[in-house]
């Protein structure tokens, strides 16, 4: 007699989430100021401005631009603002931090836009273990967006998952 091999895992019901299709798609930069700084620690504002204006702004044509400063260094918030007025005609949008905290600040607001009625009394599974940095952020905060309306929530593969969230039964 022939065995049958049936897949499980597709019968399961399971809803598998990928945080990584959300991941942006197009290429994030940093420009760390401390680099335009006195002995790396002091802005004096006729340096500063010249380094700025001979900067080939080119290289961040069509590109997200993290600026922030890794210095310990009291940076007067019209530097940002001139920085901003040479990256306007390049970039595709100018972002204040790190490429880190921009990173968890769209996943912030893309999970935020999810239509989360279509998880309804689902089985899900939130993929991970994936090649992009996802931030932790985002499982936190897509889990927290889920768990008034999902039926069970999964952290890992469908085939190998820990739980992480069921609804209670009413009795």
């Amino acid at each position: 007699m022939e065995e049958v091999l049936v897949n499980k895992v597709a019968q399961s019901g399971l809803i598998t989430i990928n945080l990584e299709d959300l991941f942006p798609k197009y290429e994030i930069v940093e420009m760390d100021i401390k680099q335009f700084l006195f002995h790396g620690l002091i802005l004096k504002e006729k340096d500063f401005r010249e380094s700025i204006s001979q900067l080939d702004w080119s290289q961040y044509q069509n590109k997200v631009l993290c600026v922030y400063c890794s210095a310990d260094a009291i940076i007067p918030v019209w530097a940002y603002m001139l920085i901003a007025v040479q990256s306007e005609p390049y970039v595709d949008s100018l972002y204040f931090g790190t490429k880190e905290s921009y990173i968890r600040h769209y996943y912030s607001n893309k999970i935020k836009e999810l239509d989360i009625k279509a998880y309804a009394d689902g089985r899900l599974v939130i993929k991970g273990c994936g090649d992009l940095p996802v931030p932790a952020s985002a499982y936190m905060d897509l889990t927290a967006r889920l768990v008034p309306v999902a039926k069970s929530i999964f952290y890992g593969e469908p085939c190998s998952t820990v739980p992480v969230f069921k609804q209670k039964k009413n009795i």
